[in-house]
């Protein structure tokens, strides 16, 4: 067989809705006002609700950073938009009883060596408990970690079924 002779092998991922990562979609925007107007209105008529969100804003644009209730659909809409943007993976995770809840998640994340690298609250509360998405530098670690030290994750199912 030559290359690019089809071998019926599909190279998709098979990445859905148990996949234990949740999408973050980060996208660049003109930083003058309504412009983050425009790209929330985008959502308006869809099932699509934004479960979270960050903002980076400098002089010449401002970075938006959206986890969405159906990422496939949200990412659909912010690409027919035409929008710069950049899909990653987060965890997230529901924070437990207690005072310092966020500290027991840094701390089990430090103990096993792993860098935070963004953090921002979920709006909503998919078990009825508040909850944090983070970047961090390894996802599959991080996971294992926190759920070995009974830390509940939050998938994509969980945001999708908050209607």
């Amino acid at each position: 067989m030559s290359v690019g002779e089809s071998a019926g092998t599909d190279f998709a991922t098979m990445r859905g809705r148990d996949y234990p990562a949740i999408r973050q979609f980060t996208v660049f925007l003109e930083n003058r006002v309504g412009q983050l107007l425009e790209v929330v209105r985008r959502f308006e008529g869809s099932r699509v609700r934004i479960v979270a969100l960050s903002i980076v804003d400098n002089t010449e644009c401002a970075v938006v950073r959206f986890l969405l209730s159906h990422p496939e659909q949200g990412r659909e809409i912010l690409e027919r938009a035409g929008l710069a943007m950049i899909e990653s993976d987060l965890i997230g995770v529901e924070l437990p009883e207690g005072s310092q809840p966020l500290l027991q998640v840094c701390t089990a994340l430090l103990q096993a060596e792993i860098n935070i690298v963004q953090a921002y609250p979920l709006i909503i509360r998919p078990h009825g408990q508040p909850a944090v998405a983070l970047m961090v530098d390894s996802i599959e670690q991080a996971q294992t970690t926190l759920a070995e030290r009974g830390f509940t994750m939050i998938t994509e199912r969980d945001l999708s079924e908050m209607e």
